[in-house]
């Protein structure tokens, strides 16, 4: 496979730097099977029935992306250069691995001071990542980082805006638990309260499990092949209750949805050895046409970019010439792309609603 063979034009009025208001009045465009539709996220209960389960994924974004100033002394006396972090992940060591802008300006060992009650040092700097060591620990370090960051808006958005305190609600899901992501899991960015209550009345079930999604998400594939594209790595939990959740609705004959891309990574990741079982760990599954999924019967998910690995991973699971009749349709129809634009709801097997 060709990366050529994921690529399509984009109209740059079609990506969404704010999400629809409320949540569930974004558009969901429906292939049910080879057939489209042009519903709204609210026409879920339409075509969701009673024993089907949706797995969301419940990591919380922290607010990665800091702005500092880093204090030096000079011949010609105290000199400050501005810093910008983007936290990235935590390492084994207790340090933040972050993009650091612009890292030349920063010595190892150096300190950046965010906030009165935050700062860190450079200890080290590894594959243009630094790597820094925060003042604070645990509870102390979560409460100065929300007092001090900002929401990681993925590129596409932060080149057209600067994140802002309405990014501290609409770019987190309403089941946000754990903290740990860098990037919202977005799909789920169009549900709240009311509908997940009503989905429930109808019989729909959840499970939730965790994947602190990465900013490697957004890296781009540079290599022509597929095949010889490295996936990034990110760590995901499947608990014994929800991998036990989820084989019962598989052998009740339930459909196993997930929401959004990363819900789907980690549930066939605990299901490579062909049933779905309790795992955590680092996940670099890289799903392509031609994968066999093992638990997946459908899948909600937002539009996605041009020759990137969320497009391959949607044409795996419908076909490649369904997924470009799929955009085209979304394209010509005008929705919403990317993070904080609209959603489709892919079911491969053409299914009446309940």
């Amino acid at each position: 496979m060709k990366l050529s063979d994921f690529d399509f034009d984009l109209p740059e009025a079609l990506i969404a730097t704010r999400p629809a208001v409320p949540r569930t009045s974004a558009r969901l465009l429906v292939a049910d099977g080879p057939v489209l539709h042009d519903r709204h996220v609210t026409d879920l209960t339409d075509w969701l029935r009673p024993g089907d389960r949706l797995v969301l994924n419940d990591t919380r974004v922290i607010p990665a992306r800091l702005n500092g100033q880093r204090f030096r002394q000079s011949a010609q006396g105290p000199v400050q250069a501005r810093i910008e972090a983007t936290l990235l992940e935590p390492r084994g060591d207790g340090t933040w691995a972050a993009l650091i802008k612009p890292l030349k300006k920063l010595k190892l060992g150096e300190e950046v001071v965010f906030t009165d009650d935050l700062s860190a040092t450079l200890e080290r700097i590894e594959d243009g990542q630094g790597h820094l060591r925060f003042n604070h620990v645990g509870d102390a370090f979560d409460a100065a980082l929300n007092a001090a960051g900002a929401m990681p808006l993925p590129p596409y958005i932060a080149a057209k805006r600067p994140a802002d305190e309405r990014d501290l609600v609409d770019y987190q899901t309403v089941f946000a638990r754990n903290s740990g992501a860098v990037a919202a899991p977005t799909a789920s960015l169009h549900f709240d309260d009311a509908l997940l209550a009503r989905l429930a009345d109808i019989g729909v079930n959840f499970t939730h499990v965790t994947l602190h999604v990465g900013a490697g998400t957004f890296l781009p594939v540079k290599v022509d092949n597929v095949a010889d594209h490295k996936m990034h790595s990110e760590w995901g939990q499947v608990s014994a209750t929800a991998a036990a959740e989820i084989a019962a609705t598989k052998q009740a004959g339930g459909r196993v949805i997930p929401v959004g891309t990363t819900a789907l990574r980690l549930i066939e990741t605990a299901a490579r050895g062909g049933t779905i079982e309790p795992w955590e760990g680092n996940t670099d599954i890289f799903i392509t046409p031609g994968f066999s999924f093992k638990v997946t019967d459908a899948l909600m998910t937002n539009f996605h970019l041009p020759k990137s690995t969320l497009m391959m991973l949607v044409a795996a699971l419908m076909g490649q010439e369904a997924i470009k009749t799929l955009y085209a349709h979304a394209i010509q129809s005008k929705y919403r792309f990317f993070s904080y634009g609209d959603a489709s709801l892919l079911i491969p097997q053409a299914q009446k609603p309940a």
